[in-house]
């Protein structure tokens, strides 16, 4: 037998073939949305998975102001954030966030389950997010996926 089948086929960034994806967000909670993007951005639901590479996909989603909340979160959750000045600490919750930015709930959930760290800051810049259904992306052909599909 050849020990050759045995060996651990490791992922980098120079054979990684990344893809352009395109999510629609309406009517969908934010967690759930935001888990499955996640792993898509990380590279979990491919074959090719290695934790220290860089190996997900390009995700663009549209809609981001029609997400939705379960339970009384949209008015009972608080989002927090520090100036840095002295009494400088704002709240604020996703109500008033929908109004002002609504992509900005899409992109606190989506950056506090990528890895704090300089890859999940790259992994991070592969997430474009749009209010309405418009994008600027149309000459990469992102495939459309239906997000409630991927575990």
């Amino acid at each position: 037998m050849s020990t050759l089948s045995y060996k651990t086929i490791s992922a980098n960034k120079n054979t990684v073939t990344k893809e352009w994806v395109l999510v629609d967000a309406e009517n969908q909670t934010v967690g759930r949305l935001a888990t499955r993007v996640a792993n898509i951005l990380r590279g979990k639901t491919k074959p090719c998975y290695t934790p220290h590479v860089d190996c997900g996909d390009n995700v663009i989603i549209i809609n981001a102001e029609k997400v939705v909340f379960s339970g009384k979160k949209m008015t009972d959750k608080i989002y927090q954030r520090y100036t840095g000045y002295p009494g400088g600490q704002r709240e604020t919750t996703p109500a008033k966030l929908l109004q002002s930015h609504p992509e900005r709930i899409l992109e606190h959930a989506i950056r506090g389950m990528l890895p704090k760290s300089r890859l999940g800051d790259q992994m991070y810049r592969n997430l474009h997010i749009y209010v309405g259904s418009e994008h600027p992306h149309q000459g990469q052909n992102p495939k459309v996926i239906n997000i409630n599909d991927i575990r």
